[in-house]
C-alpha cells in the first residue's frame, strides 16, 4: 500500500467480502461497512479516503476499525476514553446498522474515545497514561452495560490522560514510546493485576529528558516498530534491537530528534531483514 507523507498504516487485517467492519470515531459514533463496499484497488494504490465512505462530521476521526463475522452473544465490545472511562457492552448490542451510524458510548463534554476492541469477556486489560503510569485489570472487573451508556472508571489518571488500552497477550512484551524518542519494553508478566479505578503503577519514569508517553504497543521479537514525528520523519526499528529492561526506568534512545521535534505516533509491523533505516522525506 502506498501512503501519503506523514501517514502510516494503523489497521491491517483479513476479512471476507461479507464481513462487517465496525468503525468507531473519537466522538463515540459507530458506523458499519460491508467489506465489499470498500473499493478494491491494487497493492500499490493509496486507497480511498474514509471521509468519502462515511458521513463523518467536521473534526470527527476514526479511532478503531474492527472486523466482525458474527455478533456473538458471548463476546463484548470494550471501549476506553481519554479521561480513563472504560465501557463494556455485549457485541450483539451493535448488530443493527443504520446509515447514519449509532451512538456506541455516551461521552462527557471534555472527553473522547481513544480505542475500542472485541473480547471474549475473560481477558486482562492494560491501560496506560501519558504520565507513564499503567494498570492491568481483569476484564471481569467491568460489568456489561447497555449500548447507550457512559461506562465506569477504568483508571484514576490523577490529572493526566489515557493514551491507550489493549488486551494482554501473554508471551509478548509491552513497548512504550515517549515524545522525545525514548522507548522501553517490559515482559507483560511483570505487571500484576489490580482493581479497576486505581492509579496503577509507574511503568516509565517521565522526565524532561525523555518526555511524556506517546503510546504503547504489544510486540514480539520478530516484529518491528515504525515511529513518526510531527515533522513527518519516519524511522523503522526491529523490536529485537530494543533491550528488555525493568519497569521503572526512563528507557533508551530510539530516535534522534531535531530541536522542537517530537514523536507523535507509532505502529507495529512485520519485520524484514532490512537494517535499521532513518527515512527522511
Amino acid at each position: 500500500m502506498t501512503t501519503r507523507d506523514e501517514d502510516v498504516v494503523n489497521f491491517l487485517f483479513t476479512a471476507s467480502t461479507h464481513d462487517y467492519l465496525l468503525i468507531i470515531t473519537n466522538r463515540g459514533q459507530m458506523f458499519w461497512l460491508k467489506v465489499y463496499e470498500i473499493p478494491e484497488v491494487g497493492p500499490a494504490a493509496i486507497g480511498k479516503a474514509i471521509v468519502n465512505l462515511l458521513p463523518l462530521q467536521k473534526g470527527e476521526r476514526v479511532q478503531a476499525v474492527l472486523p466482525v463475522k458474527e455478533f456473538l452473544e458471548d463476546h463484548y465490545m470494550v471501549m476506553a476514553t481519554r479521561n480513563g472511562i472504560v465501557k463494556k457492552t455485549k457485541l450483539a448490542a451493535y448488530s443493527n446498522p443504520r446509515s447514519n451510524g449509532i451512538r456506541a458510548i455516551v461521552l462527557d463534554e471534555d472527553d473522547e474515545l481513544i480505542c475500542a476492541l472485541i473480547t471474549d469477556g475473560n481477558r486482562h486489560l492494560f491501560l496506560m497514561s501519558r504520565a507513564g503510569k499503567c494498570i492491568r485489570v481483569e476484564e471481569t472487573e467491568f460489568r456489561s452495560l447497555g449500548r447507550v451508556s457512559r461506562g465506569v472508571r477504568g483508571m484514576n489518571l490523577d490529572g493526566s490522560e489515557l493514551v491507550g488500552m489493549d488486551v494482554i497477550d501473554e508471551g509478548k512484551s509491552i513497548l512504550v514510546i515517549t515524545e522525545k524518542g525514548f522507548g522501553k519494553r517490559t515482559p507483560a508478566e511483570e505487571y500484576r493485576c489490580q482493581m479497576r479505578g486505581g492509579k496503577g503503577v509507574l511503568n516509565v519514569r517521565v522526565t524532561e529528558r525523555n518526555g511524556k508517553v506517546v503510546g504503547f504497543r504489544q510486540v514480539a521479537e520478530d516484529e518491528g516498530i515504525l515511529m513518526i514525528t510531527d515533522s513527518g520523519r519516519i524511522i523503522r526499528t526491529p523490536v529485537a534491537q530494543i533491550s528488555k529492561i525493568g519497569r521503572v526506568t526512563q528507557g533508551v534512545k530510539l530516535m534522534g530528534l531535531d530541536e522542537g521535534e517530537s514523536i507523535v505516533d507509532l505502529a507495529v509491523l512485520a519485520e524484514s531483514d532490512e537494517p535499521r533505516e532513518d527515512m527522511d522525506d
